[in-house]
C-alpha cells in the first residue's frame, strides 16, 4: 500500500483529499502545520507529498528547501495562488508537480497515479546495472545502473525527475525535443500539466552541470523549437 502525506492547514481539503485517496486505496497520514509535516517527512517513510504551499509555522517553500537533494519521492504542490511566478518558485525548489486550488479532487488523485507510476518506473528501470549503462559526453557522466551524475570527476545532486530529463537527452544527443515532447516523455503521457515544468526542469539542469547558464555548452535551446543536448 501506498503511503501519502499531505501538509495542508485547511482540514476540509485536507480531509476530502484523503478521502478520495483512501478510496483508491492508498494509506494517508494529515499534517496540518509545516513543523508538523517537516517532522514526518524526517521520521517517517512516505511515497508521495502533497503540500501545500501556505502553511503555518513553516511555510511549503520552506520545507522543499529543507529537504534539498535529499528528497527522493514526488512532491505535488497545491496553492491557492495562481500566478506563474509562484508555480515556478515551487518547481524550481524541486516541487514536481503543481495544482491551483479550487480543484478537482479526481483530477488530484490522476496526478497522485500519474506520478506514482512514473516514479516505479523509473527505479525499475534503475535498480540494477546493464551493459552501456554509462553515458559520458565530454566531462558530462551519468551513471544510469546507480543514478548518479558527475561534472568533471565531482558528483553532481540532480532530483529524479533532472536526472530522468538530462539522461533522455544525453541518451538522444543533438536531437532537438519540443517541450511537449519532453513533458510526455518524462512527465508520462498521461500526467496532467503544462510546459513550464519543463522550462524550469530545464534551468535547474543547466544551474547544475554548466559553466555558464547564458552561454550553456551542453543543453541548448532551438529557439522557436526547444532543447538538445550538443555533443
Amino acid at each position: 500500500m501506498k503511503r501519502i502525506l499531505i501538509v495542508e492547514d485547511d482540514e476540509s481539503i485536507a480531509e476530502l483529499e484523503k478521502d478520495y485517496l483512501e478510496i483508491e486505496g492508498f494509506e494517508v497520514k494529515i499534517c496540518n502545520n509545516g513543523v508538523d509535516g517537516l517532522n514526518a517527512l524526517k521520521t517517517n517513510k512516505f511515497d508521495l507529498l502533497i503540500l501545500d504551499a501556505m502553511l503555518p509555522k513553516i511555510d511549503g517553500y520552506t520545507i522543499l528547501r529543507s529537504l534539498k537533494d535529499d528528497k527522493d519521492i514526488p512532491v505535488l504542490m497545491v496553492s491557492a495562488k495562481k500566478e506563474d511566478i509562484d508555480k515556478i518558485k515551487g518547481l524550481s525548489l524541486g516541487a514536481d508537480d503543481y495544482i491551483t486550488k479550487p480543484f478537482n479532487p479526481s483530477e488530484l488523485v490522476a496526478r497522485v497515479k500519474s506520478h506514482l507510476r512514473n516514479y516505479e518506473r523509473i527505479k525499475n528501470k534503475f535498480k540494477s546495472g546493464a551493459p552501456n549503462s554509462t553515458v559520458i559526453i565530454r566531462g558530462l557522466e551519468i551513471r544510469k545502473d546507480c543514478r548518479q551524475v558527475f561534472m568533471n570527476g565531482v558528483e553532481i545532486n540532480l532530483t529524479q525527475k533532472e536526472f530522468e530529463l538530462l539522461l533522455y537527452l544525453a541518451e538522444n544527443p543533438n536531437r532537438v525535443f519540443s517541450k511537449e515532447e519532453l513533458f510526455e516523455k518524462i512527465w508520462g503521457f498521461d500526467a496532467i500539466g503544462d510546459t513550464a515544468t519543463v522550462t524550469v526542469h530545464i534551468g535547474r539542469v543547466r544551474e547544475k552541470i554548466e559553466v555558464s547558464t547564458s552561454v550553456p555548452q551542453y543543453i541548448e535551446t532551438v529557439w522557436g523549437t526547444g532543447y538538445r543536448l550538443r555533443v
